[in-house]
């Protein structure tokens, strides 16, 4: 689909930093105290869009335009409110980090008064499009598909009601953004009305000097037949947009510009009337990377699949050298407020106050104020070595935050001691081996070091306010206990 912008990275087990980046997120996390409902209400202090959507080129939104040659778009921009659509194919459960840039080119267009449409691939992913792969997709089952699809309908009405909630300060109500599925069209559509109607209207040259479709015939795999057709399916989408609700442009990544000429040339030939493509960059960091791209696993947008600590860790981590063009890209501040926060963060980079922006935006876009209220505390409870810290948390957040820690629960007894506590969890070496664990420094509850086995253990101190206890072996090895 159109915003298939591929995009993967991180959700390490656990991160390994150094002690420079732990101090700088012990410091965030200082700052922190302030409340999130202040911060929420200080992302409302962001601009509007010009109704001229093309000016976004400053942000670096928008790279491309089709027809290159047609200098009419701005003219129709600014006439009136214009309806215009961007594609997200439900492959997977989630969208992921690299679809956010074109969600937010559709918030954009909202905040400039326009008639944004999110249109959902119900049908087009069970076809499977071929851009920016080198190898066949696995084919889906109908029935995941539309699970899939249920779930991004999910996310993107979440994302599109946070943005509405903590971002837009204007009096006046924003446009409703529309979510559709393609499906619902094509599930009624004859295959012989379909080809004879929309393959006669597109020539075999044009669709294979596609860069997608040369790309895969060059290869050794080559490219089916059914992959071939996606961009019949997907110029079709914009010709039914067209018809329906007067759509004029597709937005879609830079990968699509094939998919998006061809939309142009059904809808001009079926129509006569002029229509737009408008590409979006892909989005690598300062080394070239795909933004994300990091152990080779993606980071998603909905809480099940990664968490907002996860996610707020990632942004907060990214390097200097991509900082300005991420709080353009990925945020709704002015560019006179982006400038002034790279010029402070330029002053004192170890305090990373450019990157906890740019992650506060995202989390209060992805998550709202409860998701990036939840990363802070988890932040907290994970660098500090103060034991309250560990006291906001439950014990899900506890051993979300901590991967792979076993959680159990005890009952309290008078005189409980640190040994008999190990003993239970079974958590270190019988005998000398474990003693020498406990004697040599090894063992930590609560962030704090415990080096005697008859040590009762105190309330307030072993036992936290909210009745957890936090056992940690070594460097990594950690332990939930649940008091009842």
């Amino acid at each position: 689909m159109a915003a298939s912008i591929v995009i993967n990275m991180c959700t390490s087990k656990h991160f390994v930093m150094s002690t420079v980046l732990s101090r700088a997120l012990q410091d965030v996390c200082r700052r922190k105290k302030q409340s999130v409902a202040s911060l929420s209400n200080h992302y409302r202090r962001c601009y509007s869009s010009n109704s001229n959507i093309l000016t976004l080129s400053e942000r670096g939104i928008f790279k491309d335009i089709f027809p290159v040659a047609n200098s009419d778009l701005p003219k129709v921009l600014t006439s009136e409110p214009q309806c215009l659509y961007c594609g997200f194919d439900p492959t997977a459960s989630s969208l992921h980090v690299g679809n956010l840039l074109a969600i937010i080119a559709l918030l954009h267009c909202q905040r400039a008064g326009h008639k944004p449409i999110a249109l959902i691939g119900g049908a087009t992913a069970l076809v499977g499009d071929p851009s920016g792969k080198t190898k066949e997709r696995e084919p889906l089952q109908s029935t995941v598909v539309q699970s899939n699809a249920a779930s991004i309908k999910d996310s993107l009405e979440r994302i599109f009601t946070n943005h509405e909630r903590y971002f837009w300060k204007e009096s006046k109500p924003l446009p409703q953004i529309r979510i559709m599925d393609n499906h619902s069209w094509y599930k009624d559509i004859n295959v012989i009305s379909f080809l004879s109607g929309v393959g006669r209207k597109l020539r075999m040259g044009t669709l294979l000097s596609r860069q997608s479709v040369q790309t895969r015939l060059a290869s050794d795999q080559g490219m089916n037949f059914a992959e071939f057709s996606y961009q019949l399916f997907q110029a079709y989408d914009f010709l039914h947009l067209h018809r329906e609700h007067g759509c004029l442009i597709q937005l879609g990544g830079t990968d699509q510009l094939g998919n998006l000429m061809t939309g142009h040339d059904l809808v001009k030939k079926v129509t006569g009337k002029e229509v737009y493509g408008i590409a979006i960059p892909l989005v690598t960091s300062s080394t070239g990377a795909k933004l994300g791209k990091t152990a080779g696993n993606a980071v998603w947008v909905n809480e099940d699949k990664t968490s907002p600590f996860d996610l707020y860790q990632y942004f907060v981590r990214l390097p200097d050298a991509d900082m300005e063009r991420y709080l353009k890209l990925f945020t709704f501040l002015p560019l006179n407020e982006i400038d002034d926060i790279i010029t402070k963060h330029k002053k004192t980079p170890k305090n990373r106050k450019a990157q906890e922006k740019l992650a506060e935006q995202v989390l209060l876009l992805v998550h709202g104020e409860s998701g990036l209220d939840k990363a802070i505390r988890q932040t907290d409870a994970l660098y500090s070595t103060d034991p309250q810290s560990l006291e906001q948390l439950n014990a899900t957040e506890i051993t979300e935050l901590f991967r792979g820690a076993s959680i159990t629960s005890l009952l309290l007894e008078p005189g409980y001691s640190v040994g008999q506590l190990l003993d239970r969890l079974k958590c270190l070496p019988q005998g000398y081996r474990g003693e020498k664990i406990l004697q040599g420094g090894g063992v930590y509850i609560n962030h704090q070091r415990v080096t005697r086995a008859d040590q009762v253990l105190i309330n307030g101190e072993h036992i936290l306010n909210n009745n957890l206890t936090l056992v940690r072996i070594g460097k990594k090895n950690y332990y939930v206990v649940k008091w009842v």
